[in-house]
């Protein structure tokens, strides 16, 4: 397992960090604060989505507390010209892509199809609920990007890679490991990036593999590495090596971050029927925000630095409950118009029977805007 801080947050350098460290070294003091002011803004918003679901906001949340540092460390890895595929937990990759994560809570709250333009948003690919589907739309894409020679010519400011992000339950579903097969076949330049948060909802991943998981790759012909996934230098340095070999022609390759969900599989979760708190008491004595922190202040970092970064977490927490509570009720039709890109005689029956539908209910006297139960709010992001 890769290490560059251990749990105690002093840096390695012997054994299989030193080869990974020159990326750290080449990183700006400022690079190195962007790394903790998003794990802590990230956290806080994932907090405070959390409070939004319970008060009736959202029909769902999906927690990513405890996985900042796997996530935050390879995203800022990736190139501007990087396609990355997420899961439906990756909401500090997402921000530090340039998503307005309003629209991870549009998604979640039921008041839109999918939240953001991929294209303006830092090629970050919608969140996917099909469990480990986005392996195969990423290797199709992978497959695109060497098929268009965009790939391998020389120039890392041009060559694209893929990145798709997944977890220990999804490389039990054979779209991975059929994903695996054409990601070797056709080389593409492509990380896998399993997140390894130790359960696929309630089955542990002792059940699900009796091997390391960053093995199984292998047996496709695809190598993998396994990491501390709580350790953000490591998952930084590690993915930035892997992206550049992928891009320069060397073929795909998997990492498995080692973490833990801190939280629920989601809002819909309760955890403490499956799993036992000694372990995790276990992880949250490796918080990887604690870690890192402990890190930048054996650096010099002051108390003034870490005091602005909460400062800001909790102005970003607020705009954030301030914005949701003020999203409108989207337009009825919106769930027909960007179903087909192009006109559908289906869709088009289906739109005329609902507004048919409510234009009945006014000839009885009640309200159309209740009628259907097609508004927003906690009503209609429940239904979704």
């Amino acid at each position: 397992m890769v290490q560059l801080l251990s749990p105690e947050g002093v840096l390695c350098t012997n054994g299989s960090a030193a080869e990974y460290l020159p990326y750290i070294d080449a990183l700006s003091d400022d690079a190195l604060r962007t790394f903790y002011r998003d794990m802590v803004v990230t956290r806080r918003f994932d907090v405070e989505a959390a409070n939004l679901q319970r008060q009736g906001q959202l029909g769902l949340w999906v927690p990513s507390m405890g996985q900042e540092a796997a996530q935050i460390g390879s995203a800022h890895a990736a190139r501007s010209q990087d396609h990355l595929f997420p899961a439906y937990r990756e909401h500090a990759v997402g921000m530090v892509r340039g998503v307005d994560v309003l629209g991870i809570i549009k998604l979640l709250r039921g008041t839109t199809h999918g939240g953001w333009d991929p294209s303006a948003t830092g090629n970050f690919h919608l969140y996917t609920l099909v469990v480990g589907s986005q392996s195969l739309h990423a290797t199709g894409y992978a497959m695109g990007v060497v098929f268009d020679e965009h790939t391998a010519t020389g120039n890392p400011d041009v060559d694209e890679a893929v990145m798709v992000y997944f977890g220990d339950g999804a490389t039990s579903q054979g779209d991975v490991s059929e994903a695996f097969v054409f990601a070797a076949s056709f080389q593409t330049p492509q990380v896998f990036f399993l997140q390894n948060n130790q359960w696929a909802i309630s089955v542990p991943v002792s059940v699900q593999s009796r091997t390391p998981l960053y093995l199984r790759s292998c047996g496709f012909g695809v190598p993998g590495v396994q990491i501390d996934g709580n350790d953000v230098l490591a998952s930084y340095a590690v993915t930035a090596k892997n992206l550049d070999a992928a891009r320069s022609g060397g073929g795909p390759r998997m990492i498995e971050a080692l973490t833990y969900r801190i939280g629920a599989h989601t809002s819909s979760d309760d955890p403490t029927k499956y799993r036992e708190d000694s372990q995790l008491q276990y992880w949250l004595a490796r918080d990887p925000i604690a870690r890192y922190e402990t890190w930048l202040r054996s650096r010099g970092e002051g108390d003034r630095f870490f005091s602005d970064v909460r400062t800001e977490a909790e102005d970003f927490a607020a705009d954030i409950r301030r914005r949701t509570l003020e999203l409108p009720s989207p337009e009825r039709d919106t769930i027909f118009d960007f179903v087909y890109s192009e006109p559908h005689p289906v869709i088009d029956e289906q739109k005329h029977w609902l507004a048919e539908y409510e234009a009945s209910f006014t000839s009885t006297g009640l309200s159309t805007s209740t009628s259907a139960g097609l508004g927003t709010g906690p009503a209609a992001g429940g239904a979704a």
